[in-house]
């Protein structure tokens, strides 16, 4: 019987013969249970769940929904509903190119500079060369908000809202009187919208306006008695000195209220209902925007073809197709760990309570939430998930919601294959297809290279030049770094058709390095150059470097992984090209306090951040896996560095993600639990968003995290429950992808492993380890072989 299955069983036995009051007085609670013993909610999954016994007072608070295209954040107000709108092509400013022209001169004189140890000229230079007028990029917006106005609600009584993260339906139940009112809200993929229906427990009863308003340049007005229509054009923020097009991004958004009985009207910019049983609401938007470089889309056309798909059907129709699709995708994955009572307690108290032990299932939550918010913002023919994923409620989000790709990108989509969301890649796959076309530009005026090069951050107009000037911008890996992600999909899927399309792009982005490599006056290695260590200056204000450890580690990966593809996609020429020049990349090296190095020089214990947020010269041992616990000269000068650089946690969520999946990779299992419990703890909001400043990596980076103490399989071998924390005593997995093309699910008691089953849609022969034990085990193709723990120890 699975944990959650037993739980349900025995939920009364357990309150009571567990205490809730001596239960929650180890962690301080006993109070709230005391005073309100409706805290314990025995009617929810509390594995698949978030719910609240009130409304979201501000929009971190709301709940999100979205289909890859829409974002929703639900606040589940009785009397004013309010629905933060996002739509994934809503940026600001247009297609621009920001290049500028380096001269092969200046190119050459910045590399000797560095080269020379010159490194405040150098990068003095580099501000003057590399940075024309356009130091930014386009931020992503907020479309607006849906309000729905219920007089007479505010007195309301029996109040619950939820997100079932199984079906993908955000809730509100409330009593108004002897009237309950229940309200659903999903986000559909089929008919691209956000819906919204209401009802109440008596006929006759709901009465409400509805209207929607935004920050941005826009007109409102009602074009039917049922519909409004809101337009606009996007806020542009950026100083765009080249314009690709003359006209810039315009939007629409569609509202349509299908009410059963009473009265609709539409008086300017509202809706009125009036004396309904039950109503459904219809929301949808669309920009503009074709192409990165193409703005002269119909959004009116797309808004109407949606809407009157959506009036076509009934929302228990909708509904029911909405949660098979869902699930389709998202109960490939279950993850049970064990249930307290704390576990029965709203998210908000269970996040504020929480202390690692006392409630390992909100881990299971949270992992799940990291899937939920990848299927939710990350589907084809949508934009890949940005630094805000896809819900923002400002003109100008946090760090301008980019996607920023010395990190928080990549983070974004950790957990794509490992948690079985392959088909969320998709959207990324796009993104570094364009970045590929508008990095050869890049590549050619600025290098005058081969191929195509991405810098730290590009948005929806695929910029790819540097910007933020030379301390943070110059860093040419990070359309390397982005191959790398993808080619994921291989490892984990034998997917030769992906495969096949990825080729090319890889391939440009190895031949920007074969030109752009410069060898090195010590050791003649070949070297990025001019490079830095993202973000880290080793000297107050000086970042820029050749070869710093992070590119070496990328762009071995890179050229392995394009010798792999080649060879398999009969191009051997270039395989040996590609390894030919990997065997001249600098190797990793240990510094006097026997920690792996930051840069080819020995400078970690003598940078201005010693503990610095970034993790990046261990790219070799996570998301990279050139490092491993049985290489353990590197792995040891891992761990040291890893001392080094500490767990602050002041700093960012994705930072601390970052550390839990490398202590991860290093079997650590407590270390790997602490970061990620303080990650829970203290850098997540109450509705389980990353914080500070929405910037959901952290969410991505934690899924990853939890996934790689379960599964690892980078070394060549499927790797059991690797780094398992003793407070997840006791649990189960199914679903989990490995590479190699399998799929494993594992159970465990008391900290052991009880059993494990291995499946694959391919076959092969996999190599299964545990603990220190290794067997091989044919699997046949669509075939699923079950292993007891004893075959295993």
């Amino acid at each position: 019987m699975s944990i959650a299955k037993q739980a349900s069983v025995t939920r009364r036995a357990v309150l009571k013969t567990t205490g809730i009051l001596a239960a929650s007085a180890v962690i301080g609670g006993s109070q709230l249970l005391a005073q309100d013993p409706s805290s314990i909610n025995e009617d929810v999954d509390p594995l698949l769940t978030l719910w609240y016994k009130r409304p979201a007072r501000v929009w971190i608070e709301a709940l999100p929904l979205g289909n890859g295209r829409l974002g929703a954040m639900v606040f589940g107000d009785p009397s004013l509903e309010r629905i933060g709108l996002n739509e994934d092509t809503l940026w600001s400013g247009g297609p621009y190119t920001p290049e500028v022209d380096v001269s092969e001169e200046d190119l050459k004189r910045v590399r000797q500079l560095v080269f020379e140890g010159k490194y405040e000229e150098a990068q003095r230079l580099e501000d003057e060369v590399f940075f024309g007028p356009i130091h930014t990029q386009s931020s992503y917006q907020t479309l607006g908000e849906l309000q729905l106005t219920f007089s007479g609600h505010d007195s309301f009584t029996n109040y619950r809202r939820e997100l079932n993260l199984g079906e993908g339906i955000a809730s509100t139940a409330y009593s108004v009187g002897d009237t309950v009112y229940r309200r659903e809200a999903l986000a559909t993929v089929a008919e691209n919208v956000i819906a919204i229906h209401l009802a109440a427990s008596k006929p006759g009863q709901l009465t409400f306006q509805a209207t929607i308003t935004s920050p941005q340049q826009h007109e409102i007005s009602a074009v039917s008695q049922d519909t409004l229509r809101m337009s606009g054009q996007n806020g542009d923020l950026m100083d765009r000195t080249v314009k690709l097009v003359d006209h810039d991004l315009t939007f629409v958004s569609l509202v349509r209220v299908e009410a059963k009985g009473g009265t609709t009207s539409a008086v300017d910019d509202k809706l009125s209902i009036s004396g309904a049983d039950e109503a459904t609401l219809y929301i949808t938007a669309a920009t503009s925007y074709k192409r990165y470089d193409d703005v002269s889309g119909n959004p009116d056309a797309l808004c109407r073809a949606a809407i009157e798909k959506a009036a076509q059907r009934s929302f228990p129709s909708m509904r029911s197709e909405h949660v098979i699709a869902h699930k389709a995708i998202f109960s490939r994955v279950r993850l049970e760990l064990p249930l307290t009572t704390i576990s029965y307690l709203s998210t908000d108290a269970r996040i504020k309570l929480y202390a690692g032990g006392n409630d390992p299932a909100l881990a299971a939550l949270y992992f799940q939430f990291g899937r939920y918010l990848l299927m939710s913002c990350s589907r084809e023919g949508g934009q890949p998930v940005n630094l805000q994923g896809m819900w923002n409620e400002d003109l100008s989000a946090a760090w301008g919601g980019k996607y920023t790709v010395n990190i928080n990108t990549e983070m974004n989509y950790w957990p794509v294959y490992v948690a079985n969301l392959a088909e969320c890649d998709q959207p990324l796959f796009d993104l570094v297809r364009d970045l590929s076309i508008r990095g050869a530009h890049t590549a050619q005026v600025m290098y005058h290279a081969r191929g195509w090069v991405c810098h730290h951050n590009t948005d929806l107009w695929r910029a790819t030049a540097p910007i933020d000037g030379a301390f943070y911008g110059l860093w040419p890996t990070g359309g390397a770094w982005l191959c790398n992600t993808l080619y994921q999909r291989y490892a984990f899927f034998a997917d030769m058709r992906r495969l096949a399309e990825l080729y090319p792009i890889m391939k440009g982005a190895a031949q920007f390095f074969l030109d752009a490599l410069q060898e090195e006056p010590t050791h003649r290695w070949l070297v990025t150059c001019p490079s830095m260590s993202p973000e880290h200056d080793y000297q107050k204000g000086l970042t820029t470097t050749a070869g710093p450890t992070m590119d070496n580690a990328i762009l071995h990966e890179l050229f392995s992984n394009c010798a792999e593809a080649a060879n398999l996609l009969h191009d051997s020429t270039f395989a040996q090209e590609c390894l030919k020049t990997r065997d001249r990349l600098p190797p990793f090296q240990v510094g006097h306090a026997g920690q792996l190095q930051e840069w080819l020089q020995d400078l970690d214990t003598t940078a201005p951040e010693i503990a610095h947020r970034h993790m990046s010269p261990l790219y070799g041992l996570f998301p990279g896996s050139q490092i491993t616990p049985r290489d353990t000269k590197f792995a040891n000068a891992a761990r040291i560095l890893m001392d080094m650089r500490g767990n602050p946690v002041d700093g960012m969520g994705w930072a601390m993600a970052w550390r839990a999946c490398l202590w991860a990779r290093l079997l650590d299992a407590d270390m790997a639990h602490d970061v990620l419990a303080q990650l829970i703890s203290s850098r997540t909001e109450l509705n389980m968003f990353d914080q500070p400043r929405v910037q959901l990596d952290g969410n991505f980076g934690g899924c990853a995290a939890i996934a790689e103490m379960l599964l690892q399989s980078h070394a060549g071998e499927v790797h059991l429950l690797p780094a398992l924390p003793v407070v997840w005593r006791t649990g189960q997995v199914s679903g989990l992808r490995a590479r190699g093309g399998f799929e494993v699910g594992m159970a465990w008691e008391d900290g052991e492993l009880i059993r494990a089953t291995i499946s694959s849609e391919t076959g092969g022969t996999c190599t299964l380890r545990y603990l220190e034990k290794t067997i091989s085990i044919k699997v046949h193709p669509g075939s699923k072989v079950l292993l007891k723990g004893s075959n295993l120890t």
